[in-house]
């Protein structure tokens, strides 16, 4: 478990290394314009649409390990190709790469979490994913940062390059790995008659996945799909957020999900799954009504950054409710040795939501940013109803995991592996 949160911090750190600085370096620093930089970053979400349907598939034959190996390897030749390429179509084909491999590791990831922990160390296992995921980020973006010099061509390639190296260091680590052996589609197949169901069809026949996943999807789109798009342009453009203050306010989402994280995790355990994210819900239309006290309040510009600095903060609590909370509750979902396939298909939601986010919300808040604010304040209120409606199709050990081995250990037994209900 250690080596694979080593594998969730390395894999974050070269995200945010060198993703943030793409747009420059394909339109300024290669000189190839505005609208290949635009179209590099498409491909990076394009290219996760198509490899996690198969990526999930995948890690159920193979298993984890092999598939996060070979996505290793795909991004690191993607980002080494990268900053070496100079032509339009060589930084395409690059990013593809890149974009594929790095899509393919999260679920991977969350998969050999699934097959290393039990339901009592589940939660905490997700919940120090995250926190490692976003100081990985965090950390990259700020060496990286240090690092580039737009005037200078060599800057960027040295940069791609020790994402690469860090690619294959993580190789390397991974590489010494022994999974405990888990279930696979083969041995569900003989489990009975129906276990043996796999791909998407089963998956669409589990009502409360589905249900899981439009739930997903809206959390996705009204939060991280309007962080770097809708919600920035809305603080620049009708609240006057200056770019300083803009960074500030990222810097206090991330500094409340470091600090939240665990301190908000023992409320989250003992609490029903889909409660808490009702609760979210409700923190994040509060982060919103915020959001245009900001932009609409005709306060103070003290006052509407302060605001400003305050919605990216509620924002962090929230996620660092969620993270507990999601990733678990897929685990509880999936039928017996397929954690992969449900994996990979809520990650490809979430790249769904997040390609969906910026292309609706950037020009919604730069045209009519109370129209923007109200929107997807409905839309927070609107993840509380659905996570109320799931909750009613959950069983008690996939919504109150701790009550349900309370009960158990109440009864003198000892608290068994939760088995996802047939739905």
């Amino acid at each position: 478990m250690r080596r694979i949160h080593v594998g969730n911090a390395l894999s974050a750190f070269g995200l945010g290394f060198t993703v943030p600085y793409l747009y420059v370096y394909v339109a300024q620093v290669r000189g190839l314009g505005a609208m290949t930089a635009g179209l590099v970053l498409a491909v990076f979400a394009v290219a996760a649409l198509i490899v996690l349907p198969f990526a999930g598939r995948a890690i159920v034959r193979r298993g984890p390990l092999p598939v996060l190996l070979a996505a290793l390897v795909t991004a690191a030749l993607g980002a080494l190709s990268l900053g070496l390429a100079g032509g339009a179509t060589a930084v395409l084909l690059s990013a593809a790469a890149l974009g594929a491999g790095q899509a393919v590791m999260q679920p991977a990831l969350a998969t050999m979490i699934v097959d290393c922990s039990e339901s009592e160390t589940r939660s905490r296992a997700f919940a120090m994913q995250f926190f490692l995921q976003n100081l990985g980020l965090g950390v990259g973006g700020l060496i990286g940062g240090h690092l580039v010099d737009t005037s200078r061509v060599s800057s960027f390639t040295l940069l791609f390059a020790i994402e690469a190296a860090v690619f294959l260091l993580l190789v390397a680590v991974m590489a010494t790995v022994r999974m405990p052996r888990a279930p696979r589609v083969e041995a569900a197949a003989d489990a009975g008659p129906g276990a043996g169901r796999t791909g998407w069809r089963a998956l669409l026949g589990n009502r409360a996945m589905v249900q899981l996943c439009v739930l997903g999807f809206v959390l996705f789109f009204a939060c991280y799909g309007q962080f770097e798009s809708g919600l920035s342009a809305y603080g620049v453009e009708a609240a006057g957020i200056s770019t300083s203050a803009l960074g500030t306010a990222l810097a206090a989402n991330t500094l409340m999900i470091v600090v939240a994280q665990f301190a908000v995790l023992r409320f989250v355990e003992r609490r029903r799954r889909s409660r808490v994210i009702a609760a979210v819900g409700v923190i994040w239309a509060v982060a919103w009504a915020t959001a245009a006290y900001a932009g609409l309040g005709h306060g103070s510009q003290t006052m509407a950054t302060a605001a400003f600095v305050s919605t990216y903060a509620l924002f962090g609590l929230g996620e660092a409710m969620l993270s507990p909370t999601l990733a678990p509750l897929v685990a509880d979902l999936a039928p017996e040795g397929l954690a992969g396939q449900y994996n990979s298909a809520f990650a490809l939601v979430k790249q769904l939501a997040l390609a969906v986010g910026p292309a609706v919300g950037g020009p919604l808040a730069a045209s009519l940013p109370g129209p923007y604010v109200v929107t997807f304040l409905l839309f927070s209120l609107g993840i509380s109803a659905l996570a109320l409606r799931l909750g009613r199709g959950l069983s008690s050990v996939q919504d109150h995991p701790w009550a349900a081995r309370t009960r158990v250990v109440a009864r003198g037994g000892a608290a068994a592996e939760p088995v996802a209900a047939e739905v």
